[in-house]
């Protein structure tokens, strides 16, 4: 299923189950976000050390092995 029509068919049963204004309502609830992730997300990996990196991966994989 292509993106287009996950989001077709997402509103479609919105719809039938929530009906057309209750529909919107709950859109307008989920919102979309705000900023611009893509420079929020370089700005705080330019922080972060290779050193730091390798060491946080190593932490995670420790957690998730036990």
């Amino acid at each position: 299923m292509t993106p287009i029509e996950l989001r077709k068919k997402g509103y479609q049963i919105l719809v039938e189950h929530l009906g057309q204004v209750e529909a919107i309502r709950f859109l307008q609830q989920a919102g979309w976000g705000s900023g611009d992730y893509t420079q929020e997300r370089k700005e705080n990996l330019d922080k972060v050390t290779r050193e730091e990196f390798w060491e946080d991966l190593k932490r995670i994989r420790n957690r998730k092995g036990n």
